[in-house]
């Protein structure tokens, strides 16, 4: 895809802060997420990027995302995002997304949670 065609691509104005490692560096650092969408994002924060350079974002509700600086623009940076997200769920509250425990472990704890329920000994 080139620049023209990410433009077109449906983006979600927000602000919520994200934790961003630069790979080859030690640490993370504190950025504003000014706009998400599923292929990438806007950051903006002290860090200094270049273009292409390998990055994690710790999104909230999604997190660890791998991507790529695709630009850069004084304090401002976008990421293309390796794998699509949904950034929907950054927009839930924290702890409303949905439990990702399997099935069958939440089914067993709901049974065992169940008063006069017994267990099996084993």
């Amino acid at each position: 895809m080139n620049e023209g065609e990410n433009r077109q691509i449906a983006r979600d104005s927000l602000f919520l802060m994200a934790d961003l490692r630069i790979e080859g560096l030690d640490g993370e650092f504190r950025i504003k997420v000014r706009n998400l969408s599923s292929g990438g994002m806007m950051g903006e924060g002290v860090v200094r990027v270049v273009r292409g350079t390998v990055v994690r974002v710790n999104i909230r509700n999604i997190g660890w995302v791998e991507g790529s600086v695709a630009w850069v623009q004084d304090s401002r940076f976008g990421v293309a995002f390796r794998d699509d997200i949904d950034p929907r769920l950054a927009r839930e509250p924290v702890g409303r997304v949905a439990d990702p425990t399997p099935d069958f472990i939440r089914k067993h704890q709901d049974h065992m949670a169940v008063p006069g329920a017994t267990r099996r000994k084993l």
